[in-house]
């Protein structure tokens, strides 16, 4: 009988079209060859064009499901997803901190795709407080970078990329990956920073049409990598690499936005993998 793979387990909210959430971390550590464990956070009323409604999980249950499959399998790796109340992130920490040193992925989820909200500022704030400190690296986009990075909701003050970095390191987290996409740039550059600034930035050639569950590969991607043993350079290489490949492969089964393919290794066929990246 052969040992198992990586572990990793997620927190996130489920999603009925298979696009992001907890359906998007499984199959991405599976194609990237670590066993997934869930813990489900939230249910959704959603498809590949927006979400219509959601259903928070009782704290008690998240923390009960985590704590059943972590007695009985160990992990390699946390990644942490939409979260849905200030109550659930105080379960999620408390039970992280008893894992010091199992990497933590934080992929702070405030909106969809088409911009439903999922948190508050009493959200954002307890991720700030409860979350960010025992991270080891948290993966928002541009515009969660900015509207993390800020003090007070009513603060319009406008951030740079490196200061919002900044100030998101503040807060604890080891390291802070800001993704690009939403940047008027010509391609979509990711900068990794940590406390001595930019540690690596990389460039991807801009895909036609958008994406449901981008974020939420990449982040369990930079997971799986973690628990096989990387180092945080390289494993954030490595998860863009592999999230811009099920992207260009990537297929629009619905009305909506397009899906990213995280077997795309599987096909006859595999995309050019010429992707025009720089590392920095």
């Amino acid at each position: 009988m052969s040992l198992p793979p990586p572990i990793v387990l997620s927190f996130a909210a489920s999603d009925p079209s298979g696009g992001a959430g907890v359906q998007a971390d499984i199959l991405t550590l599976a194609g990237m060859g670590c066993h997934p464990l869930t813990v489900l956070t939230a249910l959704t009323v959603q498809d590949t064009t927006g979400v219509e409604d959601i259903f928070v999980m009782d704290a008690e249950w998240v923390a009960d499901q985590a704590r059943t499959v972590l007695q009985d399998m160990p992990v390699q790796a946390f990644k942490i997803g939409m979260l849905g109340s200030v109550e659930i992130i105080a379960a999620i920490a408390e039970i992280i901190s008893d894992y010091p040193d199992i990497p933590v992925v934080l992929d702070p989820v405030l909106a969809s795709g088409r911009g439903d909200t999922f948190a508050n500022e009493e959200i954002i704030a307890a991720m700030r407080e409860m979350l960010f400190h025992q991270a080891t690296i948290i993966t928002p986009n541009s515009i969660e970078a900015r509207r993390l990075a800020l003090d007070d909701e009513d603060d319009q003050e406008i951030l740079n990329l490196k200061q919002s970095a900044d100030r998101l390191l503040q807060w604890g987290c080891s390291y802070v990956l800001i993704k690009g996409a939403h940047e008027n740039t010509p391609k979509v550059v990711n900068i990794l920073y940590d406390t001595n600034g930019m540690v690596r930035s990389d460039s991807w050639q801009r895909l036609p049409g958008s994406f449901h569950g981008s974020g939420c590969t990449l982040s369990s991607a930079i997971a799986a990598s973690l628990a096989r043993g990387m180092s945080i350079a390289d494993s954030v290489y490595e998860a863009q690499e592999f999230t811009w490949l099920t992207l260009k492969a990537g297929f629009r089964p619905g009305m909506g936005q397009h899906i990213p393919d995280r077997f795309f290794w599987a096909e006859d066929e595999k995309p050019e993998e010429d992707s025009g990246s720089t590392g920095g």
